[in-house]
């Protein structure tokens, strides 16, 4: 257990962010001294996985944008996806999610991935290599949630310290035919009727499996594995597109069908 005293530790950060979600509380302004590598910020990622009264049902990325991919050597970050915060598109009614008010939120179209194996735990993954650990791929749509206002303004470490800016996971059909398809799958993005975003796998930084491949080799850094039955959020096809408390979006993927959601306020626990 670390010590409120040990300066040193990120467990404050931790804490004020697990609460601020576990109450539906924004945070305004972060709640620390920024990460000031991503090292340290998935240090407090952990000890916030930690905190959380939740198994961990996969894992999203995120694309690092210039400038801060050349300071910080990386272009993605990760975060945890709870179970429970895992829904299944509704065929008849959009989908409902919980936004913090005064918090940031959006929605991401997403390439969904389902591990068919743990993971054998090794650091040298390359997109060729990860093909053969998957079972199935998904549509999905991906809530990017944070108690913070300004989770994406101060860099991918500030992000990445808070669950890498996730609040949920919508998971759509399963694409048929992945293996000939991935590399030309194509989609849009709605909020509220009006185009926001278009895109497909080909906006992936070397597509959904390199993705993967990423993943595996940063969680083999971090002592972490990857299991049988994860999905991986692999990353946003046609943007971050901001949403508001009462707005609708409607992730479309032609062939493979559409996910429809709503944002709903969050509602917290009492204690």
């Amino acid at each position: 257990m670390s010590h409120a005293h040990d300066n040193s530790s990120g467990s404050p950060i931790a804490r004020a962010f697990t609460d601020a979600r576990r109450t539906a509380r924004a945070v305004p302004s972060y709640p620390g001294a920024h990460p000031d590598s991503l090292e340290a910020a998935y240090a407090v990622q952990d000890e916030a996985i930690a905190l959380w009264p939740d198994r961990i049902a996969g894992w999203k990325l995120g694309r690092i944008n210039a400038p801060w991919d050349a300071r910080f050597g990386v272009g993605r970050l990760a975060g945890p996806i709870f179970s429970k915060a895992v829904w299944a598109a509704e065929a008849d009614r959009p989908t409902p999610f919980g936004v913090i008010a005064g918090g940031f939120a959006a929605v991401e179209a997403e390439y969904v991935i389902e591990l068919a194996e743990t993971a054998p735990d090794r650091d040298d993954w390359t997109a060729g290599t990860v093909a053969a650990l998957v079972s199935r791929v998904f549509t999905g749509v991906e809530i990017a949630g944070s108690p913070f206002p300004g989770i994406n303004d101060h860099g991918p470490a500030v992000t990445a310290s808070d669950f890498g800016n996730n609040a949920g996971l919508i998971l759509g059909a399963e694409i048929a035919d992945w293996r000939e398809r991935l590399a030309g799958l194509t989609c849009t993005t709605a909020i509220d009727g009006a185009i926001v975003g278009a895109g497909g796998a080909a906006s992936i930084p070397n597509g959904p499996l390199d993705s993967l491949a990423f993943l595996l080799n940063l969680l083999h850094r971090r002592g972490r594995r990857l299991e049988a039955g994860q999905l991986i959020s692999t990353g946003a096809a046609t943007g971050v597109h901001p949403i508001a408390i009462g707005q609708s979006a409607v992730a479309d993927f032609g062939p493979d069908g559409r996910i429809a959601c709503v944002a709903i306020p969050a509602v917290g626990d009492a204690r």
